[in-house]
């Protein structure tokens, strides 16, 4: 049985992987630095003449990892922009090229989420710098590039290490008041759409998701407990944002005990996340065009959004 979930595991990452990479419409730059840009995709299913579109904001998953960049999301940058979303991609600055002083990561294969590779998740404090800047430059950025679009119906969605960090943007205003990306008001969303998000940390460390990632994220094992306060999900609730979480049952990368999780912080919280629980999907389907789960994704984030 193990070695029929690797195999379809594997079999939906080579389908999610497959499509080739759609170009935007326009790409605009939040930053001096080469990844901080945003790509921006037009609306162009049906729609009422005159009406604007709403917006949806994507963070691509790669565990934080340098070498997986938002080019692997643009097939589904491009579904939702055909299902009649305007459409924002957003790129930030991952990890560097070489181990971290105290991080370990083990010397193995497996997929873009779960292998390392030898390389490092994630800067600190560089990509939560970059997430921070590129929400708070995206309205003015918007408006330029996607006069389609109407900000005030803004849905954020990410996907596994993309989960959290729209997890972490929507919940700026409960992060402790000395963080550099504290806001005083919440973020104008109408909701959150996160898929397989690496949503605690904790839990995440515990299943080793993604050889380690969060750890690495937060500078090593000796900043973990130090830095968590300012960048675990499940640290920073209630948000009073609407929250859907959808996670595949099947999903060997970023096991559903971690989606659970976060689930169970909020209620504790006093506020309802939605979970939806997909059977038999791993980890890639919710951001394969070719995939039902994705179709499950959009209905999700239109549900939000209109």
């Amino acid at each position: 049985m193990p070695d029929d979930a690797a195999a379809r595991a594997a079999a939906e990452e080579e389908s999610a992987f497959s499509h080739p990479a759609v170009d935007p419409d326009s790409t605009a730059a939040y930053g001096d630095h080469p990844d901080q840009v945003i790509d921006f995709y037009v609306p162009r299913g049906e729609r009422v003449p005159g009406e604007a579109a709403p917006l949806v904001v994507v963070l691509h998953g790669g565990a934080w990892r340098a070498p997986y960049d938002r080019r692997h999301i643009t097939p589904f940058a491009d579904f939702l922009a055909r299902r009649g979303f305007a459409v924002a991609s957003v790129e930030y600055r991952r990890g560097p090229a070489t181990l971290a002083e105290g991080a370990s990561i083990p010397a193995q294969g497996g997929s873009a989420e779960g292998a390392s590779g030898g390389l490092v998740a994630g800067r600190w404090p560089d990509t939560f710098d970059d997430v921070a800047a590129a929400l708070d430059a995206l309205p003015a950025l918007v408006r330029e590039a996607l006069p389609q679009a109407d900000p005030r119906r803004t849905v954020l969605t990410g996907h596994s290490a993309g989960g959290h960090l729209a997890l972490w943007a929507a919940a700026r205003h409960v992060l402790p008041k000395d963080a550099p990306w504290y806001t005083a008001a919440p973020a104008p969303l109408r909701g959150v759409v996160a898929l397989a998000p690496i949503a605690d940390f904790t839990v995440a460390e515990k299943l080793s998701v993604c050889d380690g990632a969060a750890a690495q994220l937060l500078g090593g094992p000796d900043k973990f407990a130090e830095r968590l306060p300012y960048a675990d999900p499940s640290l920073l609730l209630p948000t009073g944002i609407a929250t859907t979480l959808v996670q595949g049952r099947a999903d060997l990368d970023v096991p559903q005990a971690v989606a659970e999780s976060y689930a169970d912080a909020a209620a504790k919280s006093g506020e309802v996340v939605g979970l939806t629980l997909l059977e038999d999907v791993g980890h890639f389907p919710l951001i394969d065009p070719a995939a039902d789960a994705c179709a499950v994704v959009a209905e999700e984030i239109a549900q939000l959004a209109w």
